[in-house]
């Protein structure tokens, strides 16, 4: 069996190419996973099912794709395969169990057809055999509805974390027709906050906190829908901002918003005299505008700012042209960019 190390390795690698958005080298990693010989064990402790997934639905390279969705598939299988062992089992204890109990009303039967056999009486005996207390003994193999499977956590505060996300995702009616696993989704969204905080803090808690009010906003549908049909996966809605989070309208409101506000401080300006004689070093443009400030003391010269009206730059002259008392009109200096 392959290492958890070499899996662990190939998952850190597999999820920084898709936390970079840059899966370049993702083939080779899949190969490599592609002749490892994975256990149940190590696909739950390394969680490796959930990277190669991500950098599925990251990945534009059909190879990649490819790859990626024979190995899920495999690995599926495997899953398959303990729980269709764990169906047999359950199985094979349920007919010893039914003839325990009738096998009192069997053995009256066969010593009435049969009074004379010297077997009939060991008959009551047979069915208690030593296998079947054993059954509810055994080790229990968790049965997921979903690949991935969904990390488990003793954790109450983790755990009621998840039931508050899974109380936001099912807010409306939409799972139900999406038919979407709200249990497994908000235990990976829950997961990967952890993942990121290592503990259950304040900045944790602040964290789930914003998830569970954007999906829970009844002006912002889109949102849930997205992540319940999987546009939006569990890893990036973890990770998301307030900004990205909010609905189309608030966007286009912030967005008209910012756009004012850039236009108002691009024509904001102190009323001057307008002139020809400066030179703007961005746009080398000739249409200023100039004002003079007594900035230093009483005593020392103004300086002087010009705004170059076609693009908006600002800059400063040299202090000479009031200390010299030249008028501007006849005095071309080369300005000074501020800053």
């Amino acid at each position: 069996m392959v290492k958890d190390q070499e899996v662990e390795r190939i998952a850190k690698k597999l999820d920084k190419m898709v936390h970079k958005k840059n899966t370049d080298g993702a083939i080779d990693l899949l190969r490599e996973l592609k002749n490892m010989k994975m256990s149940l064990e190590t696909l739950q402790s390394t969680r490796i099912g959930m990277s190669v997934n991500s950098v599925r639905k990251q990945s534009s390279d059909e190879e990649v794709q490819s790859l990626a969705k024979g190995l899920i598939k495999a690995w599926k299988k495997l899953l398959d395969g303990a729980e269709g062992k764990m169906e047999e089992r359950k199985k094979s204890a349920s007919p010893l169990q039914c003839s325990s109990k009738d096998s009192p009303g069997s053995s009256d039967s066969k010593k009435s057809e049969q009074p004379d056999t010297p077997t009939s009486p060991s008959t009551p005996t047979t069915p208690t055999t030593p296998t079947t207390p054993t059954t509810p003994t055994t080790p229990f193999t968790p049965k997921f509805t979903t690949f991935p499977p969904a990390p488990v956590t003793t954790d109450s505060v983790r755990t009621k974390c998840r039931e508050l996300l899974v109380a936001a995702l099912q807010c409306g009616d939409d799972y139900k027709a999406i038919g979407a696993d709200c249990d497994h989704m908000a235990a990976q969204i829950e997961d990967y906050i952890y993942q990121e905080f290592k503990c259950t803090d304040m900045k944790y808690k602040a964290r789930l906190r914003s998830r569970i009010s954007n999906l829970r906003d009844q002006k912002n549908p889109d949102l849930r829908r997205n992540v319940l049909c999987g546009n939006i996966s569990p890893q990036r809605i973890a990770s998301m901002t307030a900004e990205e989070m909010a609905s189309a309208e608030l966007k286009e409101i912030r967005k008209a918003m910012i756009k004012e506000s850039i236009r108002e401080h691009q024509l904001s300006k102190v009323g001057g005299t307008e002139t020809d004689m400066f030179t703007c070093n961005k746009c080398k443009g000739k249409n200023c505008t100039y004002t003079q400030v007594q900035t230093r003391s009483a005593d020392e010269p103004m300086t002087t700012f010009v705004l170059c009206n076609e693009c908006g730059n600002r800059w400063k002259v040299s202090w000479l042209v009031g200390y010299l008392n030249i008028p501007l009109k006849s005095f071309r200096l080369k300005p000074q960019t501020i800053g």
